[in-house]
């Protein structure tokens, strides 16, 4: 995995247990410090992608609010023919409250379900580091 390719043997000689022993901390601190770039990289192109999809759920939420702030309107307007204004806004007012008191309650559920751990990176860093200590298996 190191770009890094092995020192020949100096003089004929094969290397000592401590040059062995430095080539392969290298190499470990190498792979780390990739991984760990690896890891910066996911993160930053994961919060992009959801920076966007935060706008436009942003866009759509502001155009979902005055469709529904007209509808609202037109609720009241129409239950204003039938009752006094006052309890017809208050009927509209109720409804939206029920409604959202439903969508605060689904979205905190799916909020405890987001894992914002960089999955793929976790787990090459686990096998990383199992090869680290076991580096023969």
């Amino acid at each position: 995995m190191s770009s890094i390719p092995p020192r020949p043997a100096e003089h004929g000689r094969d290397r000592s247990v401590g040059e062995l022993l430095a080539v392969v901390t290298s190499d470990v601190q190498t792979l780390f410090r990739q991984e760990i770039e690896l890891a910066k990289t996911e993160v930053r192109q994961e919060a992009a992608k959801a920076g966007k999809a935060a706008g436009m759920y942003g866009g759509a939420g502001f155009g979902g609010y005055m469709v529904l702030l007209f509808l609202s309107l037109a609720a009241v307007l129409g239950l204003a023919n039938v009752m006094d204004g006052g309890w017809a806004a208050l009927i509209v007012a109720a409804v939206w409250a029920v409604v959202a008191a439903v969508l605060y309650q689904r979205g905190r559920t799916q909020m405890r379900t987001v894992e914002p751990k960089p999955e793929r990176t976790v787990e090459s860093l686990k096998e990383d580091a199992q090869w680290a200590r076991h580096p023969t298996k």
